[in-house]
């Protein structure tokens, strides 16, 4: 089927269609256009902030050279996701969300949800892959670069992007969410419409996958963290002040990777607070026969791409050297000659 066109906008009639030109079509909402000027106002700054934020932090790590560690390779394959996100996924989700409407066809309906699901799930994946760096930068420092090198950073970054694109994009274009919900598929779909149904085996298949699983293991993994570096703190206070001058670079190397750890501990907290409402309710919503309101579902799914928003602010918040880099690119120094080498935090 062809995308439908959009001169239902032009429509006098009470109850407005998606297709007019089509007999079984998605009613377009009923919003009054104050709503819907709002509604874009707050999703178009959403998505500017969500593409401004990442891309500077893209843009930091790229090109700063004391940027380029492990970790933050790490952070910036992650914000590349999140721009993904902003950038191609949110814009279209922003007209769907407002009208009700899907206006650019099926096979990009499929191409979207694809890219939804792989976005999502891709970011939980580096933040899985975060906490395993955080753990042997804090628990066992000594054997962190023989641990934690070059290779292993491709083969995670890989493995973040392959495999959240694998289970997406085979879920979707091979109907597997659509396995067991055929009827409740067949009820509400209509032309103009780009509805994404799971049944309840894919439901909690999903939700397993692309959060349960990796958000436990994140949880283990930083309560580790927490102990280690708790007890590590106390270790340092025990020590005497001559001793202390001795292992004070030690101490300086530990306090940065603690608190870095503390830092992506909270952008892990802020993931899971956003996008644990909205897989609870994908796994739970098919064994409820479907009662939760499409509308609350899709209130969800912006509460879950927030989360691509709140990133970059949370490095703004405790990372000096993000706030330093994003005053050079701001100024335009970034354009200067041997701006890659400055210095944003002492060694």
């Amino acid at each position: 089927r062809e995308p439908c066109s959009l001169h239902g906008f032009e429509t006098p009639v009470r109850m407005q269609l998606c297709c007019e030109s089509v007999n079984v079509s998605c009613i377009r909402s009923s919003w009054s256009n104050s709503i819907r000027i709002s509604m874009y106002i707050f999703m178009v700054c959403i998505i500017l902030a969500t593409v401004v934020g990442n891309l500077t932090v893209i843009i930091s790590i790229s090109h700063f050279k004391q940027l380029h560690t492990p970790t933050n390779f790490l952070i910036l394959s992650m914000a590349t996701v999140d721009f993904l996100l902003g950038f191609f996924v949110m814009p279209c989700s922003m007209v769907r969300s407002v009208e009700h409407c899907w206006y650019f066809g099926d096979f990009f309906c499929k191409i979207h949800s694809s890219m939804d699901i792989m976005l999502s799930t891709a970011s939980i994946f580096h933040l899985s892959f975060i906490s395993i760096d955080r753990y042997y930068a804090v628990c066992d420092p000594l054997r962190y670069k023989s641990k934690i090198n070059t290779f292993v950073i491709v083969v995670m970054v890989c493995v973040s992007w392959m495999v959240p694109a694998a289970f997406a994009f085979g879920m979707i274009f091979l109907d597997l969410n659509l396995r067991g919900a055929e009827k409740i598929y067949n009820h509400v779909h209509c032309a103009g419409g780009c509805f994404l149904i799971f049944s309840e085996t894919s439901g909690i298949v999903a939700s397993i996958v692309s959060f349960y699983i990796p958000g436990f293991v994140m949880l283990c993994i930083y309560r580790k963290i927490y102990s280690v570096a708790k007890k590590q703190a106390r270790s340092i206070n025990a020590i005497s002040r001559k001793k202390m001058q001795f292992e004070m670079k030690h101490n300086i190397f530990f306090c940065r990777e603690r608190k870095a750890a503390k830092t992506l501990g909270i952008i892990m907290g802020v993931f899971l607070i956003c996008w644990s409402p909205f897989f609870f309710f994908t796994a739970t919503n098919p064994f409820l026969n479907y009662v939760i309101p499409p509308v609350l579902i899709d209130a969800l799914v912006w509460f879950g791409y927030l989360n691509s928003t709140l990133n970059p602010i949370v490095y703004a918040f405790f990372y000096m050297w993000f706030r330093r880099a994003l005053k050079i690119i701001l100024l335009g120094k970034v354009f200067q000659q041997d701006s890659s080498r400055t210095h944003l935090f002492s060694d």
